[in-house]
């Protein structure tokens, strides 16, 4: 059952001064399946962070519907929009986006205090996946007191404690170091087995091939696709190096 529906997508941006019209995304439509593990790559200002901005209901298509399990992203209502995003999205950042003014706890936490839950349920709802994470015996520190990787995993905490339908991830092991890439990298996989769909936008092939499908964006479409099926990691890696090899030189459009 596909969860994310782009149907046609198209997003033009008119500059703000002469009227000139930029062309972001010219015709996007891909479906994200329940439980998929789906990375974007693509090259800059190929598309892929507008086409984020657009999944994420940060932004509106020119042209085009996203459906998020049915709903139309584009009918919900300006003042509805931040509690949809808080109830189905979740997002993980490269710059973590967590309040050095309140403990990763108090990180996690807001999103439910935001959607009014009281202190019992966020508790019951935290401790399992403080476990999962390994961050239950930092919960107390605020996010200038640990590691780079330590930090990402709080955000990926605060990104699940919500249940979302969808997790959004925006170069998510773009300022980690090697080892917490990898950690990382890991329990993404981890939590995908477990049934959370995520989708991911990246630079990083290391980071890509470890997702179950890569679309390659190109001048505002989807040029290419690539379905890990039984390939590892190190095989899915250099398809993936393949493909972007082509991208880069000029290569004509994959079906």
């Amino acid at each position: 059952m596909a969860i994310l529906e782009v149907n046609n997508v198209k997003k033009v941006y008119t500059t703000r001064f002469g009227g000139n019209q930029v062309q972001a995304l010219s015709d996007v439509s891909f479906s994200v399946e329940k439980g998929e593990y789906v990375a974007i790559m693509g090259e800059s200002g190929s598309g892929k962070t507008t086409l984020l901005n657009i999944l994420a209901a940060l932004d509106k298509a020119t042209a085009g519907q996203v459906l998020l399990n049915g709903k139309n992203l584009s009918a919900i209502r300006e003042k509805e929009l931040s509690g949809f995003r808080r109830e189905n999205l979740g997002f993980v950042f490269q710059d973590f986006n967590l309040l050095d003014t309140f403990s990763l706890q108090d990180n996690i936490f807001l999103p439910l205090v935001l959607a009014g839950k009281n202190y019992n349920e966020m508790r019951t709802r935290l401790m399992p996946i403080a476990e999962k994470l390994a961050i239950n015996e930092i919960l107390s520190k605020y996010p200038y007191e640990v590691s780079g990787g330590q930090k990402q995993r709080a955000a990926v905490a605060r990104a699940l404690i919500t249940n979302p339908q969808l997790i959004l991830a925006d170069e998510p092991t773009g300022a980690l170091d090697s080892k917490a890439a990898e950690g990382l990298l890991a329990m993404f996989q981890s939590i995908n087995d477990e049934g959370q769909t995520i989708l991911m936008v990246t630079h990083s092939i290391k980071a890509a091939s470890c997702a179950k499908r890569v679309l390659f964006i190109k001048d505002g479409q989807v040029f290419h696709q690539i379905y890990k099926g039984s390939s590892s990691d190190e095989e899915m890696y250099q398809k993936i190096s393949d493909t972007l090899t082509v991208i880069t030189t000029g290569g004509g459009k994959h079906e």
